[in-house]
């Protein structure tokens, strides 16, 4: 699908994007494989190449914030610090990009890690130690605690125990981002949003964003039921957009867990009907969020299912015609600066 750029000039900040090679570990999985490793076939190879390529597609993208996704891991660190292999790939790349020998793009301007909080207080050591691989890019981590009592909703590669972000152990390691100024990325499905109001509450003084708008879902046994549960998602966003501590993402929506659209990958449908389908779901956070506190993301390359770079970002730009130019600063650019501390950036 091609599409004429809409507003090319608009400086864009991507804040949630990965970098990963998945293909060594396919044939972990026996055929048939669930349906999400299905739609990261496609993109199982995703590196700097591949990231320039889509950034450079026709938005005006300045700068990008990489998202962990588990790759890259040094296993020869030990079980508790390998994530710092990924911390410093990329940090790798970030320095390839700001080379400028690519353009002025700033990619993986921002690097969130992973640390396991479930060592408790053990994980301030490996806070540390990600800070010292990547000291200047180095923002925070995400432990993602996406569950669901249905496993065909997830697939094998994830399912976190029920009820992770109220684990005691896990809150004595939350404790340790704040004791750094480090941020949490939360990822989690619809139904546990009540899970990281909780959180918020309990650390009222930690920056928290919910990513992908809180997964609304509609595969596999939430299959046709999204505008049944509309009502109960919206309710439980407005709800935690009365933490003043928790921004948003706005995206994911793309993914085939949220069946918008149900077709893919990259099913070629345009920016037009994609916006159709998640105006309601971006409204509705912004709403709660306000434009201060919500930020538009790729989730590339995992969106790729539903939609090509340039499509994901007129989409954006759609649903969004009607913000000022200030507001549309904020959510393009300035949230995503502000809240990973982007120096240089506008904020």
């Amino acid at each position: 699908m091609t599409e004429a750029i809409i507003e090319p000039d608009l400086p864009i900040i991507d804040p949630h994007h990965h970098l990963w090679d998945l293909r060594p570990l396919l044939p972990m999985f026996p055929e048939p494989r669930h349906r999400f490793l299905e739609t990261l076939v496609p993109a199982a190879h995703y590196t700097f190449d591949h990231l320039q390529a889509d950034v450079t597609s026709g938005h005006n993208i300045i700068a990008t914030v990489f998202m962990e996704c588990g790759a890259f891991y040094n296993s020869a660190y030990g079980d508790a610090l390998k994530p710092v292999g990924e911390v410093e790939y990329v940090n790798g790349v970030a320095a390839q990009s700001a080379s400028g020998l690519y353009g002025p793009l700033r990619a993986c301007a921002g690097i969130v890690g992973h640390a396991n909080l479930l060592l408790g207080s053990g994980a301030g050591a490996v806070l540390d130690a990600l800070t010292a691989a990547a000291p200047a890019r180095f923002k925070g981590i995400r432990h993602q605690g996406a569950w669901d009592a249905d496993p065909d909703v997830l697939g094998p590669p994830f399912h976190a125990p029920p009820g992770l972000y109220r684990d005691a152990t896990f809150r004595e390691g939350f404790a340790e981002l704040g004791k750094r100024g480090l941020s949490f990325d939360a990822w989690i499905l619809e139904p546990q949003i009540g899970d990281v109001i909780d959180l918020a509450r309990a650390f009222p003084d930690t920056p928290i964003c919910l990513d992908h708008c809180g997964t609304p879902l509609g595969s596999a046994s939430y299959e046709g039921r999204l505008g049944e549960r509309f009502g109960v998602w919206r309710e439980a966003i407005l709800e935690l957009g009365r933490c003043e501590n928790v921004m948003v993402k706005l995206g994911g929506l793309a993914m085939h867990n949220c069946a918008m659209p149900e077709q893919g990958p990259a099913a070629g449908i345009g920016s037009e009907e994609l916006a159709r389908l998640w105006r309601p779901y971006i409204e509705t956070c912004i709403e709660a969020f306000g434009t201060r506190r919500a930020m538009f993301e790729s989730n590339y390359p995992v969106d790729r299912w539903g939609a090509t770079y340039p499509v994901l970002w007129n989409t954006f730009k759609r649903i969004s015609q009607g913000a000022s130019t200030d507001e549309k600063a904020a959510l393009f650019a300035g949230n995503a600066a502000r809240f990973y501390r982007l120096e240089g950036l506008p904020s």
